[in-house]
């Protein structure tokens, strides 16, 4: 009977220090009889994974949103560039074997047509033969500086006719002093693009050009203008 009680008492202190009744049945002797259990009961809640994520959701949604300031960075778009008007300048220094010399300023805004100044002295009186040749090459007289400029392979003619070389720039006229002072305004020749007249040469001529009329052998070339006085190289200059 005393042993009977001891047991009943040590299970009782099992019973109440183990607060699930499944794991103190786990323990229980497969042939052991019931015993009654402890008044205390512990409670232990667990919610399911999804339930607590959820928990956690709802209550970030109740927070109030913060905005982290965003760093923008400027990039500046090239403006197109706008060119105003540019004017172009050029000068030639005439020399000769002879008394002849001159000096011929040529201007041309944008694309519009190149305006030739010219002043020559030393010249006999009446009019010579002046045109732009193909190269401003010195190194053996105004000889060197080649035929006329005539980059579309054109026969000779005067300024104003629509078959020519582009160095095709008529007649200046010598005063009874021998000074030739003439504006020549002409389509043909330019200081910029492909057939730029800067570093060809300007060349005054003996006699008067026929401009590609006289019927001569060489009118459909030179215009029978005879030998060469003076020439220049023309070259850029400060506006």
């Amino acid at each position: 009977m005393q042993a009977a009680l001891a047991a009943m008492a040590a299970h009782t202190v099992m019973l109440s220090t183990y607060s699930s009744p499944t794991l103190f049945s786990q323990i229980q002797s497969p042939n052991s009889h019931p015993l009654p259990h402890s008044s205390f009961h512990g409670l232990s809640v667990k919610l399911p994974l999804k339930s607590q994520f959820q928990s956690m959701f709802l209550a970030a949604a109740h927070k109030p949103l913060t905005v982290v300031a965003a760093t923008e960075k400027a990039v500046a778009v090239p403006k197109p560039l706008t060119v105003v008007a540019a004017t172009k300048k050029a000068v030639a220094v005439l020399k000769g074997n002879s008394s002849v010399e001159g000096v011929v300023t040529l201007s041309q805004e944008d694309d519009g047509p190149t305006t030739v100044n010219v002043r020559i002295t030393g010249l006999t009186p009446g009019p010579h033969g002046f045109h732009l040749h193909e190269y401003g090459d010195t190194t053996n007289g105004c000889i060197s500086t080649g035929p006329h400029f005539n980059p579309k392979s054109l026969t000779h003619g005067a300024p104003e006719d629509e078959i020519r070389h582009a160095g095709d720039l008529g007649n200046i006229v010598a005063n009874a002093d021998g000074v030739a002072e003439v504006t020549i305004v002409d389509n043909q020749i330019s200081l910029t693009g492909p057939d730029a007249v800067i570093g060809r040469a300007l060349v005054v001529h003996e006699l008067e050009d026929d401009l590609g009329k006289g019927g001569h052998e060489l009118s459909l070339s030179t215009g029978n203008a005879g030998g060469r006085l003076a020439c220049g190289v023309v070259g850029l200059t400060p506006v």
